[in-house]
C-alpha cells in the first residue's frame, strides 16, 4: 500500500497534497497555542443545513429479504429511479441523471464501474444486509460530496464500529439471517460476528447469494430458442436474469483518546450475473480492496483522512441463454464446432467460442477533510481529494471475425482527479441558514494507441486514426453551490438552492474507437441494444440546476408534505448521435457527441398518522416523482426518463409487528429518445405485501411482491436482449422492453446471538 500511495501522489501532483499538509499544521499549531477560547466543543458544531434524505434504518431492515440489489432499496426517495440492468446491479437515476453522472460514495471511496456496460457499478459492491447508512443529495449537492458529477451524490456505509461502553470489558456479538424468494428461486445468507473491547472492534460480514431467472405476468415474446442447441425458454421467462454472488468485510477498527483508526478489507467473488438487456453476460467479476480511515476531535473540530486501492478483474461473455458458437461451422443452430478458424483465412471455415472479454482496473485514492467550527454559528468544511484510475479493456480472439489478434478496446486508459473544496454554512439569524461553497477539479486523461482483432471491417482504418490523435486531455472544472434554508413559520420551511456542477466524460465516453458493429454493440452502459463510439474531444458536462422545497408539517413534525420543483439546464450534454447506415425499427451503432439538455420536473412527499387504536398504529406515506427531458439541440426526448410515477404504502405497527401494503402506479412512457429508437411502454399499477415480526433475538420477514401477477414493461429497464444470437447487432428483435419480475413470495429470517 506504502508503494502505491507514493505512486499515486506522483501522478497527481502536489499541489494538494501541501494544503493538506499546511492545513494540518497550522491547525495542529493553533490547537497548541491556544491557551483561552470563548467557546470550546470536543465534537463539530451541528450540521445546520443538510438537504439529504436519508432512508429510514427501518425500510432497509424490511426490504433486506425482497432484494439483493441495494440500489433497490432507495426505491420511495423522491426523486430517484433505477435503471434496469442485472440482478444485483440496477443504476440509480436522480432526477433523470444516472450512472457516471452521480457521485456514488461507499465507505468514503470513489468506485468506478471496470465495465464496457457497466455491470459492476459501486452499489454492487455492498450487500443490502450489509448496509448501515444510506441517503441521497438530489440536485442542489454540497461541495464536500459533490464533484465529478452532475445529477447528485449517494453516499452508502457499512455499520459503524462497535466498542465496548467504559468498564463493560468486552462484547461478542453476532448475526445470521437467510431468506428465499419463490419467483426465481432466489436464496442465501449472511453472517456478521464482532468482538470489541474499549478500545479495539473486529468485525467479519460475510454474504451470498444466487438466483435463477424470473418469469414476468405473462407471455411477452413468440420464440423460445436462445441459440444453444436443445436449450430454450419459456415465453414467460425472462432470460438472462440469473446470477450468483458472495462479498466478504473484515473491519478493524482501535480508538485511542481522541482518535479512531479504522481499516477495512473487502473481498467479493461473482461467478455469474446475466443480463437481459446486454449482449454479453458477467461470468466473473472479483474485487480486492483495502480502505483505511483515521478521524480525530479537536476542541476546534474535527479531521478525517482516508486512503484506499481497489482492485477489479472481470469477465464476459456469452451466458447461458445467449448463443456461444458462432461462425459458418455453427451455422444455422449453434452447433459446436472446430477447428477454430479466422475470418482472415477464409469465411467457410469460420469458428468462434464465444467472445472472451476481459476488464482490469487499479482505483487509489486519499482524501484529507476538516469540519472547523468558526463560531457557534459558522462552521467551515475544507479538503483535497486525489484518485488514480487505470483501466484495460481487451478482448482476446475467439475465432471467426475475433482475431487473430487480441482487440484492444481500451489500452492503460487513465484518469486522475485533483479536487479541492471549501463551504461556510452558516447561521445568520434563528430563521436563516446558508451554505456557499466553491469546489476546484482538475481532470487529467490518456490512454495508449489500440489495434484491432485483425484489419477487417475498417479496424485498421479506424485504430490508426485514434492512434494519430492527441489523446492527453486534460479539464479544468469548477463546482459552486449556494443553498438557502428559512424557517417561515413553526409549520413552514422552504429551501432554495443554485448549483453549477461539472463532469468529465469517462474513459468508454472518450477512448473507444470502433464503430464495426459487432464491436461498438458491446460498449453500451444504457442497455438500449445499440453500439457506441467515443470521441477524444469531448468536453466536460457543465450543469446548471435551481431547486427549491417547500416543506408543510405539524409543528411535533407528526406529519409532513414536501414539494420540490428543480430546472436544470446542460450545457455539453453527452448524448448520442446517429452514423452511417441509421434506420427506424432496428438497433443502430452511434456516437457520443456534446450537445444541450434541460431537465424539469417536481417531486411530492407526504406522511401522516392515520389512526392509533386497539388495532394498532396506522400510517400513510407516499411520494410522486415527475421529470422531462429534452435534448434542446435536436428537440429529441432525452433517453430513460421515468414516467410521471407514485407509490403510497399503508403502515401498520401491533406489538412487535411492522406491516406494510405499497401501490405503485406509473404512466405510459408514450415518447421517448428517436436516435436510439427507445420502446414506449405502458402504464402499470402494482401492489406489494410486506410484514415483521420482531422478537428479542429473532427477526422474520414475509412478504409478496406484485401480489396480482401482474405483467409490466419496465420503462427505463432497456431493451430484451436476454436470448438468441446477441452477437449480431439486428440478429434479436428490437421491440420488446424488459418486463418486471411477476408474483413473487418471499420470506427472511434472521438470529441474533
Amino acid at each position: 500500500m506504502n508503494r502505491i500511495l507514493k505512486h499515486s501522489l506522483f501522478q497527481l501532483g502536489q499541489l494538494p497534497v501541501a494544503m493538506a499538509f499546511a492545513l494540518t499544521t497550522q491547525l495542529a499549531n493553533a490547537e497548541q497555542a491556544q491557551t483561552t477560547t470563548v467557546l470550546v466543543v470536543t465534537k463539530p458544531a451541528p450540521v445546520v443545513l443538510d438537504n439529504a434524505v436519508q432512508q429510514r434504518p427501518s425500510v432497509i431492515e424490511m426490504l433486506r429479504a425482497a432484494t439483493n440489489d441495494s440500489a433497490s432499496l432507495l426505491r420511495d426517495i423522491p426523486g430517484v429511479s433505477l435503471y434496469g440492468a442485472g440482478g444485483v446491479s440496477s443504476l440509480p437515476a436522480i432526477h433523470g441523471l444516472a450512472d457516471d453522472r452521480l457521485r456514488i460514495k461507499v465507505d468514503g471511496m470513489d468506485l468506478i464501474a471496470a465495465c464496457p456496460n457497466h455491470m459492476n457499478p459501486p452499489l454492487s459492491y455492498v450487500e443490502p444486509s450489509n448496509i448501515g447508512l444510506l441517503k441521497v443529495y438530489a440536485g442542489i449537492t454540497p461541495v464536500s460530496v459533490g464533484g465529478d458529477s452532475i445529477g447528485g451524490t449517494i453516499v452508502a456505509e457499512r455499520p459503524t464500529p462497535e466498542f465496548a461502553l467504559s468498564g463493560e470489558g468486552r462484547i461478542t456479538k453476532g448475526e445470521v439471517g437467510t431468506f428465499y424468494r419463490s419467483n426465481n428461486a432466489a436464496f442465501g445468507g449472511n453472517l456478521s460476528a464482532t468482538y470489541a473491547t474499549e478500545e479495539l472492534s473486529i468485525n467479519y460480514s460475510g454474504s451470498w447469494s444466487q438466483a435463477d431467472n424470473y418469469t414476468a405476468g405473462k407471455n411477452f415474446k413468440d420464440f423460445t430458442a436462445t441459440g444453444r442447441p436443445g436449450h430454450t425458454l419459456g415465453l414467460d421467462e425472462v432470460g438472462s436474469t440469473a446470477y450468483e454472488t458472495q462479498n466478504h468485510t473484515l473491519g478493524i477498527a482501535f480508538r485511542t483518546g481522541d482518535n479512531l483508526f479504522e481499516t477495512r478489507f473487502s473481498y467479493q467473488d461473482m461467478p455469474e450475473q446475466l443480463y437481459p438487456n446486454q449482449r454479453m453476460d458477467l461470468l466473473e467479476n472479483t474485487q480486492k480492496l483495502a480502505n483505511f480511515a483515521w478521524t480525530r476531535d479537536f476542541n476546534w473540530g474535527v479531521m478525517e483522512a482516508r486512503v484506499y486501492h481497489e482492485r477489479v478483474d472481470h469477465f464476459m461473455d456469452f451466458g447461458d441463454d445467449k448463443r456461444f458458437w458462432y461462425g459458418a461451422l455453427s451455422n444455422p443452430d449453434g452447433k459446436a464446432c472446430s477447428p477454430i478458424g479466422f475470418m482472415v483465412d477464409g469465411a467457410a471455415t469460420t469458428c468462434a467460442a464465444g467472445m472472451p472479454m476481459y476488464s482490469e482496473s487499479d482505483n487509489s485514492g486519499l482524501s484529507l477533510k476538516a469540519d472547523i467550527n468558526l463560531s457557534a454559528t459558522q462552521l467551515l468544511r475544507v479538503g483535497t481529494e486525489l484518485q488514480r484510475y487505470r483501466l484495460d479493456d481487451y478482448w482476446t480472439a475467439s475465432g471467426g471475425g475475433m482475431g487473430p489478434d487480441t482487440f484492444l478496446n481500451i489500452n492503460n486508459g487513465q484518469r486522475d482527479r485533483t479536487a479541492l473544496f471549501a463551504e461556510v454554512e452558516s447561521i445568520h439569524h434563528e430563521r436563516w441558514t446558508t451554505l456557499l461553497g466553491a469546489r476546484y477539479e482538475r481532470v487529467q486523461m490518456n490512454a495508449d494507441e489500440v489495434h484491432g482483432y485483425s484489419t477487417l471491417a475498417n479496424q485498421g482504418g479506424e485504430s490508426a486514426a485514434f492512434n494519430a490523435l492527441d489523446r492527453d486531455q486534460i479539464d479544468d472544472n469548477l463546482d459552486l453551490t449556494a443553498l438557502a434554508r428559512y424557517q417561515y413559520s413553526d409549520t413552514l420551511d422552504i429551501e432554495m438552492g443554485l448549483a453549477r456542477k461539472v463532469r468529465s466524460p469517462n474513459l468508454y465516453e472518450r477512448y473507444t474507437w470502433s464503430s464495426w458493429p459487432m464491436a461498438a454493440t458491446m460498449n453500451n452502459f444504457v442497455g438500449d441494444g445499440n453500439g457506441y463510439v467515443g470521441d477524444v474531444h469531448l468536453k466536460p458536462e457543465t450543469a446548471y440546476t435551481a431547486s427549491a422545497t417547500f416543506d408543510w408539517h405539524a409543528s411535533d413534525h407528526r406529519w409532513s408534505f414536501a414539494a420540490t420543483p428543480f430546472y436544470t439546464h446542460v450545457d455539453d450534454y453527452i448524448d448520442a448521435v446517429a452514423l452511417t447506415g441509421w434506420g427506424v425499427d432496428q438497433f443502430n451503432v452511434l456516437q457520443y457527441a456534446n450537445q444541450s439538455a434541460r431537465l424539469y420536473g417536481i417531486d411530492l412527499s407526504m406522511r401522516m398518522p392515520l389512526a392509533s387504536n386497539d388495532w394498532g398504529n396506522w400510517g400513510l406515506k407516499g411520494v410522486i416523482n415527475y421529470t422531462q427531458g429534452e435534448n434542446r439541440d435536436t428537440g429529441d426526448e432525452l433517453y430513460n426518463i421515468m414516467p410521471l410515477n407514485a407509490r403510497f404504502t399503508l403502515s401498520h405497527q401491533q406489538g412487535g409487528w411492522d406491516n406494510a401494503l405499497e401501490w405503485i402506479v406509473v404512466d405510459d412512457k408514450s415518447d421517448g429518445s428517436d436516435v436510439r429508437n427507445e420502446i414506449v411502454t405502458s402504464g402499470y399499477n402494482l401492489v406489494n405485501l410486506r410484514a415483521s415480526h420482531t422478537w428479542k433475538q429473532v427477526r422474520l420477514d414475509l412478504g409478496v411482491e406484485n401480489l396480482f401477477d401482474r405483467y409490466y414493461a419496465l420503462p427505463t429497464g432497456g431493451v430484451y436482449t436476454g436470448q438468441g444470437r446477441t452477437m449480431s447487432m439486428n440478429g434479436v428483435p428490437w421491440d420488446i422492453a424488459v418486463p418486471g419480475m411477476g408474483r413473487s413470495a418471499y420470506i427472511g429470517v434472521k438470529v441474533k446471538f
